[in-house]
């Protein structure tokens, strides 16, 4: 989440903090003027959870409006198990450092539950990307996703001849797959892709969907795979 909103949302729950439970504590015990900001002062657990409160009602209702299609994958670009019951969503950029940090922990629960399936949206926010996230979902129609995936992360350079050097290490079809990164279907799934996150609050890659949290950044192992359990319970 970028600072400002951050920021923005904090500055409007402590509003909402002292203008509700200010008036609580008021009616309640009495206290006033500057006994309020004592008391919040003192017990500040109360601002940390009510906002980690309002960022996951936040979530969930961007979630809602989601709908099925942000579990939807563009054909052959997912990760895991393609048939899996259990899924994660990802967005992902080949020039963002903490998406490629993050491939180990994506990996790890891979391997780890069988039934995991990562579904993932290519999201070219960084300069010199997109040829790369087109290469990708071309990669996608030909099964060859997660090859291309892994590789164009190893190889890090996301120039013309970088992008054939992996699809060619990989065995792309290079006719088709130049013309499936130029095509109409690929072109919506980014425009789609970037409507999603920006409809999902992200400011950013690496940025993930998993069970009823939606949250940004590497977060590494064990928050998603506590996001995973949640979603079990």
């Amino acid at each position: 989440m970028e600072p400002n909103l951050k920021n923005s949302l904090f500055t409007a729950l402590l509003a909402l903090v002292f203008g509700f439970l200010g008036a609580a504590i008021w009616s309640m015990s009495g206290l006033g003027g500057n006994s309020t900001r004592a008391y919040l002062l003192e017990n500040p657990e109360i601002l940390e959870d009510m906002y980690t409160a309002l960022q996951e009602k936040q979530a969930a209702e961007r979630l809602a409006e989601a709908g099925d299609a942000l579990y939807e994958p563009f054909p052959g670009v997912i990760l895991g198990n393609p048939e899996g019951s259990k899924v994660m969503v990802e967005f992902s950029d080949y020039n963002c450092p903490y998406c490629e940090a993050s491939l180990a922990d994506v990996q790890r629960l891979i391997d780890a539950d069988p039934e995991l399936k990562v579904v993932m949206r290519e999201w070219p926010i960084f300069e010199g990307s997109e040829d790369a996230a087109r290469m990708a979902l071309a990669a996608g129609l030909q099964g060859k996703y997660e090859e291309f995936h892994n590789v164009m992360f190893a190889v890090g350079d996301t120039s013309p001849a970088g992008i054939e050097t992996v699809g060619r290490q990989i065995g792309l079809d290079m006719e088709r797959a130049s013309a499936d990164a130029a095509s109409e279907a690929v072109s919506v799934e980014l425009v789609r892709n970037v409507t999603m996150a920006r409809e999902l609050g992200f400011s950013g890659t690496p940025s993930f969907v998993a069970g009823k949290n939606a949250f940004g950044g590497m977060v590494g192992y064990d928050r998603l795979k506590e996001a995973l359990d949640e979603s079990d319970s």
